[in-house]
């Protein structure tokens, strides 16, 4: 047998060696032949562009491989987050119970509004459907201003309220024909349910579209994940054509399938969102992994933040953090502003209300990514000072003298979780980046306001 002269690959795919024929032609390997068992070799005669005339590197792949590259992104896994495929796959298990639950509340709503009656009023029809349409359009424009810039930060969790949302509007919309003389109120809360699904549903969508591309190919995992949605609706469209006959003539019939595909879409929903493994922070995350380092000394990966990150409730962790606070509403007087600005030279100002458990922080115009990620972990820091788990000495030192002293005294707590911070921090920041987390972005919420002070003698910049 004569050695391998050369080798190449397709993206991550199996690679196919090359041999010198009795001829002096290239005679390569045939493509699958280590993906799929598939033996023999075919010969290129020179001046092709695969180094042969005959055959294109790829023409020769199996059939489902080809079809494969229909429905993934180019370079698939390599160019995709590894939670990419068990995230797809549950997604388009709860798309297809979606696409049937959609058309039987779809037969629903078309039976209410008088199809196939006779005595319909077509002008009445309109009219309905003219007032559900407008009722969802205003709705999603206040919701999409109201809830935007929340929905980066918590992508997995307004992808699952987004999700459920959804099987309430379509619960509504059944429901409608049962109560005609309600009929045009229920079925404009519907669509106004399904315009909210729609603003948070494509808002998270792109935030996760942008955990899963990892070559800056965004478009083509965006416009692969329609291809898939397209099939699946389409297939969810064949058996409802089956589905639909069946069940129309019996409501209790209807309702049972109904709350059978309910049931698997949540379940489906519940799968995919646990399946991702988000490397940046956010709030909820950064408290779990720092409870974990001031507990135990050890931060937690991606995967087992991610596991333990709640998903049906847990929107806020106990304390209530603003980043990017007005500088107006933290001090009011001279004295406050020197007390929170003396001993730290950090480009943010952090004041902690402890009866609320409330902290504050005011942003430098020159603080960037890593001195936000410090002002987070600040404020959970003080935080977890009101609990009752276990901490490093330094801060159960801070904890009992928080709760002997009185309220007047926060500022010398903070004052001093400075000074713990200025050992803790780095080695945490370290941990972090050994750990897998991407710490030169983040998801933390932060408003825009900034600003400056004169009191500080040296601001750093991080």
């Amino acid at each position: 047998m004569a050695d391998v002269l050369c080798s190449e690959q397709f993206g991550s795919g199996a690679a196919r060696g090359c041999r010198a024929a009795l001829d002096g032609s290239l005679q390569w390997e045939a493509w699958g032949r280590r993906w799929w068992g598939f033996s023999g070799a075919f010969t290129a005669k020179p001046g092709g562009r695969d180094g042969g005339g005959g055959v294109a590197p790829g023409t020769a792949s199996p059939p489902f491989s080809r079809l494969l590259a229909v429905f993934l992104p180019q370079g698939f896994p390599d160019s995709v987050s590894p939670d990419y495929l068990p995230y797809q796959l549950w997604d388009s298990v709860q798309a297809f119970a979606s696409s049937l639950s959609g058309s039987l509340a779809t037969h629903a709503v078309l039976l209410g509004i008088g199809v196939g009656d006779a005595k319909a009023s077509v002008s009445a029809a309109t009219a309905t459907w003219l007032v559900k349409d407008s009722t969802g359009m205003l709705g999603r424009i206040v919701f999409a201003w109201w809830m935007g810039s929340k929905m980066d930060c918590n992508a997995k969790q307004w992808r699952l309220f987004a999700d459920i949302l959804n099987d309430i509007a379509m619960f509504l919309e059944i429901m409608a024909p049962i109560l005609p003389f309600c009929f045009t109120i229920t079925v404009c809360i519907s669509n106004l349910a399904k315009c909210l699904v729609g603003v948070a549903g494509g808002a998270t969508r792109a935030a996760l579209t942008m955990h899963q591309a990892r070559r800056n190919n965004m478009a083509d995992v965006s416009a692969k994940d329609g291809s898939q949605e397209t099939l699946v609706n389409l297939a969810g469209l064949l058996v409802s054509l089956l589905m639909l006959p069946m069940v129309s003539d019996s409501p209790s019939l209807s309702l049972s399938c109904f709350f059978f595909l309910t049931a698997l879409h949540i379940y489906a929903n519940y799968r995919a969102v646990r399946a991702l493994v988000i490397e940046t922070l956010n709030e909820q995350r950064l408290w779990l992994v720092l409870r974990h380092f001031l507990q135990r000394g050890e931060v937690l990966g991606p995967t087992s933040a991610n596991q333990m990150e709640p998903l049906w409730t847990g929107f806020w962790s106990s304390v209530s953090l603003s980043l990017g606070a007005p500088l107006h509403h933290v001090t009011s007087s001279v004295s406050e502003l020197q007390q929170l600005v003396e001993g730290h030279q950090e480009p943010y100002l952090l004041r902690w209300d402890q009866s609320r458990n409330q902290v504050q922080v005011v942003l430098s115009q020159m603080a960037g990514p890593e001195a936000i990620l410090r002002a987070a972990t600040h404020g959970l820091v003080l935080g977890a000072l009101r609990g009752d788990g276990p901490l490093p000495e330094e801060l159960e030192e801070l904890r009992n003298q928080a709760r002997a002293g009185p309220e007047k005294e926060s500022w010398v707590v903070v004052r001093e979780t400075h000074q713990v911070l200025d050992k803790l921090f780095p080695k945490f920041l370290k941990g972090l980046q050994d750990a897998g987390w991407s710490t030169e972005k983040h998801q933390l919420e932060v408003d825009e306001w900034r600003a400056t002070w004169l009191l500080c003698p040296e601001k750093k910049v991080l």
